[in-house]
């Protein structure tokens, strides 16, 4: 801690990392353990969240994170793809492909920015707020690559009919991102996706990576 920081907020901020990374919550001792301090100090830091719907407690008494949390998040997705908009136009028309952004959201991927080349005759058509499992299209598949080797060094995954017969896909990670959870990629109407583009997709993650960070 500095003079320049709140040692107050930093823990409240410490507690709701702390219920974010477990899904059956935790109690107020074991909050207490965590932070290193008394039970007391977390009485008081949960009933001040509790107050801004950022924390419930359930019946036994254990500490979740709140529905509050909801509307914070959505004004992540509009920064992030801001952020994005750049380096997926330069993508999709250095490609001549749809490029998109994918977000893990629970448990599917979010399309949350998509930009389609202004030169190409004919295009595939992605639109923003797609979801589909994670395992089904590149761009889910990347991220659970990512997930197996996480200290791996960036590549990208490659596939082929999915999302869309017809189509192939080639997306790679975003790495280095505290709190998101991603890939980026471009989706063609190919039969198979050219040497170069994947190379081009860890790029462009790089690049929105380094924006974001």
């Amino acid at each position: 801690m500095t003079a320049e920081t709140s040692q107050t907020l930093d823990r409240g901020l410490r507690v709701l990392k702390l219920l974010a990374d477990t899904d059956h919550g935790l109690t107020v001792t074991e909050l207490s353990r965590k932070l290193g301090v008394n039970r007391t100090v977390v009485y008081r830091l949960l009933a001040t969240l509790e107050q801004h719907a950022l924390v419930r407690r359930d019946l036994g008494g254990r500490a979740r994170v709140g529905l509050g949390v909801l509307r914070l998040g959505r004004q992540v997705h509009p920064l992030v793809r801001e952020a994005a908009m750049p380096a997926l136009r330069s993508l999709a028309d250095d490609i001549g492909a749809t490029a998109h952004l994918t977000l893990v959201d629970g448990g599917e991927a979010l399309a949350v920015a998509v930009v389609e080349p202004t030169w190409t005759d004919y295009h595939v058509a992605y639109r923003p707020g797609l979801r589909h499992p994670l395992d089904w299209g590149a761009a889910g598949k990347a991220i659970l690559a990512a997930r197996r080797k996480p200290m791996a060094e960036p590549g990208y995954t490659l596939t082929r009919g999915e999302p869309e017969t017809g189509a192939c896909g080639a997306a790679a990670p975003l790495l280095g991102v505290t709190g998101i959870e991603g890939s980026v990629g471009v989706v063609m109407l190919t039969d198979c996706v050219p040497e170069r583009v994947g190379p081009r997709v860890v790029d462009a993650a790089r690049e929105i990576a380094e924006a974001l960070r």
